[in-house]
């Protein structure tokens, strides 16, 4: 296997070494191996450093000792460069405890002098762990350059669908709200004057009605667009908790040591639609009879807790490729500072804890306040 570069172009070599015997014990080494090479000789620290900033090197061999430094000097010179070449240790008998150690640091390998016959062997495989590592480093680079991409879409994503839900919630005010509340009044007006029991019969039945699909108006609103953030997240989450007793008839429980004050509008919403979200989950799927939901501050870390005692999630579940509702949530803590943990036992229930540090967190309310 040759050790050419792509470019089919003598390999370019910087050896470090204070000995002219030695280098030239070195050329005729690789002139055996039948592989082109361009070979570079330099004996100081500072010659060295002057050659790997002005020229390209495919791999650098370097002796241990020399007048003055070590190869350790030359190696710590070297990661000064943001893209360095494969670095062999080229020397006499230096101790394997040296030999390890300079491994360790991440030097490519060690190759004794007397051992030369097996340099060009060295040489390409040094060169081929440095190409996979420099392709992992570049993989590595790009998938944490797709995740933040995605963190910042997910992020756009969220923003984009509360804006839509504060429209929708305002058309549906004015134009939807506004509609019925002008029949209530013409069927009360109605009601008033007139005296056949039929049509005020059928009056009272759609005054009924109308009450719920005003009632039903103003729960929909509220899920658009949670104006009761306005009275605090504790009164937001105990009115999401009661309406949800109220459709499901499944028992919840509040706990919160005191009202949480002073947190950001992007904070409360997250914990807000992360026990809505939540609360939509137990309701569809989890089968259970009691939810306790427990938030706190405590220790400059909001912490929301949903848990249920329903049939739990299994593992399959929560990673299948659909499950859009949890990873929803994981996304949607990201983007004020938290996680989100998800822990789940068969027939034993779920918990869902959102936790947000808060001490970045208040400093931007008490600007947002100022």
């Amino acid at each position: 296997m040759p050790y050419n570069t792509p470019q089919n172009q003598p390999l370019r070599i910087l050896h470090l070494e204070d000995s002219v015997v030695d280098h030239e014990l070195v050329r005729l080494a690789l002139q055996k191996s039948g592989e082109p090479y361009d070979l570079e000789r330099v004996e100081t620290l500072e010659e060295f450093r002057q050659q790997i900033q002005a020229l390209s090197f495919d791999v650098i061999l370097a002796d241990y000792r020399l007048p003055g430094f070590t190869a350790l000097d030359a190696w710590h010179i070297l990661q000064e460069q943001p893209h360095h070449p494969p670095f062999i240790l080229l020397s006499g008998a230096i101790g394997e405890p040296a030999a390890v150690s300079a491994i360790k640091i991440g030097m490519s390998d060690y190759l004794a002098k007397d051992d030369l016959g097996k340099l060009a062997q060295i040489i390409r495989r040094a060169m081929l762990v440095h190409g996979i590592r420099r392709e992992k480093e570049m993989a590595d680079i790009e998938l944490a350059l797709s995740e933040r991409r995605l963190a910042d879409f997910a992020e756009h994503l969220q923003t984009t669908m509360e804006q839509e839900r504060a429209a929708i919630a305002r058309e549906i005010h004015d134009d939807i709200g506004g509609a019925l509340s002008a029949v209530r009044f013409d069927l009360s007006w109605i009601g008033r004057h007139s005296t056949d029991p039929l049509t005020l019969g059928h009056v009272s039945a759609a005054t009924e009605m109308l009450q719920h699909a005003l009632e039903a108006s103003q729960r929909i609103m509220m899920n658009l667009r949670p104006a009761i953030l306005d009275q605090g997240l504790v009164a937001a989450v105990q009115w999401l908790a009661n309406g949800f007793s109220k459709r499901t008839g499944i028992d919840i429980t509040v706990h919160a040591a005191h009202e949480i004050n002073a947190l950001p509008k992007d904070v409360q919403l997250v914990a807000y639609r992360t026990a809505q979200e939540a609360l939509t989950n137990i309701a569809k799927h989890a089968a259970g009879s009691q939810v306790t939901i427990d938030l706190s501050d405590a220790e400059n870390v909001l912490t929301l807790e949903i848990k249920d005692n329903g049939k739990g999630i299994a593992p399959t579940e929560q990673h299948k490729p659909k499950a859009f509702g949890l990873r929803g949530l994981h996304e949607r803590a990201k983007t004020v500072g938290g996680w989100l943990d998800v822990s789940s036992q068969c027939n034993k229930g779920t918990s869902i804890i959102l936790s947000v540090p808060l001490l970045p967190a208040l400093a931007d309310a008490k600007q947002e306040m100022e």
